[in-house]
């Protein structure tokens, strides 16, 4: 949806849907439940706007909200402050909104090995928090991932090509998929914004060339993608990076961890969140853009059932208009899914290019 330019940033601009789309995260989406402990986490960056709104509703519903605001620190996935790392450690639910988040870190790991339900929801503006929550069809939404979930978990060769130059091939063996994307109903697991699936074919069969074309991050000075940046993989891991000025900071960036880990091809993700119809230069709606197919380097989380490593940092690119091949069978043309039950849930959502 298009906004007029220069009402967007006032106090009281989507304040009645705000509220409504908080309401909607905290209770339908994080399932918070009174007396539980729900800590929110931001920065400098952050919209307050949708902080305030939702610390309002947890606090409606009858839990004990704590908000955690520090300096925006410029660097994505890495421990913060002592005081934050030990309080998100503590929390029933824990909503990130820092720019910078920490996702990754080893005071994440240790909040989810405590049970946290997690989510994280950096850059989230109110037309973010809106459009990808407050006039979502979440249920829909959830159910669409489900059948995704188990589509790409019956396949065993993925296939990715674009008119950009991708061309990765891959395989599956059994390997499990995660529905980022779906409630939170389960202790120490991390709940993605809905429209996404996410997983890891088996790391050594990962072969051929990438192109991210619409966004990249971190690191924190591309974000929105002003050329393609061009990466050539071999058994799972990155050999060569090229494409303009983005793709030599990109490279320089990934060089000045010196941690091979920062190589390796942790996930992929298929994007799917009507909200999100073109790359904003947040990533976390970026990597739904729907029609998209989106990939995440460096560390690999745990939830993700792949071989499991550390890293230094992650970071994450985005094809925006994929062919997606499962197992010979088309699912996504161009940005366009073309197998029957997708279109369906599409007409669901209610996608115009499928009406």
């Amino acid at each position: 949806m298009d906004y007029p330019i220069g009402v967007e940033m006032t106090e009281t601009y989507l304040s009645y849907e705000v509220q409504r789309a908080a309401m909607k995260l905290v209770r339908d989406v994080m399932l918070v439940k009174p007396g539980e402990s729900v800590v929110i986490t931001a920065d400098t960056s952050t919209d307050m706007r949708v902080v305030d709104a939702v610390m309002g509703a947890a606090y409606t519903i009858g839990a004990d909200p704590v908000l955690i605001k520090y300096p925006t620190t410029g660097k994505a996935f890495e421990e913060p402050f002592l005081p934050i790392a030990n309080a998100v450690a503590a929390a029933d639910v824990w909503i990130e909104f820092a720019y910078y988040c920490v996702m990754h870190s080893p005071c994440f790991q240790k909040a989810i090995a405590n049970g946290a339900r997690y989510t994280c929801l950096c850059g989230m503006d109110t037309i973010m928090l809106v459009n990808t929550v407050g006039r979502v069809k979440y249920d829909v939404l959830v159910e669409f991932g489900e059948y995704l979930t188990r589509k790409v978990q019956a396949s065993n060769e993925i296939i990715v090509r674009d008119a950009n130059g991708t061309n990765l091939k891959a395989y599956n063996q059994g390997r499990k998929v995660k529905h980022s994307g779906q409630l939170a109903t389960k202790k120490g697991y991390p709940v993605m914004l809905g429209g996404q699936v996410s997983w890891c074919p088996v790391e050594e069969t990962i072969e051929g060339t990438l192109v991210f074309d619409a966004a990249l991050f971190p690191p924190s000075e591309i974000g929105l993608l002003k050329e393609p940046v061009r990466l050539e993989f071999k058994e799972g891991r990155l050999t060569e990076i090229t494409g303009g000025a983005q793709a030599e900071v990109f490279k320089k960036w990934l060089a000045s961890f010196d941690d091979p880990n920062m190589y390796r091809l942790a996930h992929y993700s298929i994007g799917f969140n009507p909200g999100v119809r073109k790359a904003t230069g947040r990533i976390v709606e970026d990597e739904r853009i729907f029609g998209c197919i989106e990939f995440g380097i460096g560390s690999q989380g745990a939830s993700l059932m792949g071989a499991f490593w550390d890293a230094a940092s992650h970071t994450d690119g985005v094809v925006s208009k994929p062919t997606i091949i499962l197992d010979g069978e088309v699912l996504e043309e161009n940005g366009i899914y073309k197998e029957e039950t997708c279109i369906s849930f599409c007409k669901k959502l209610g996608i115009a290019d499928y009406e």
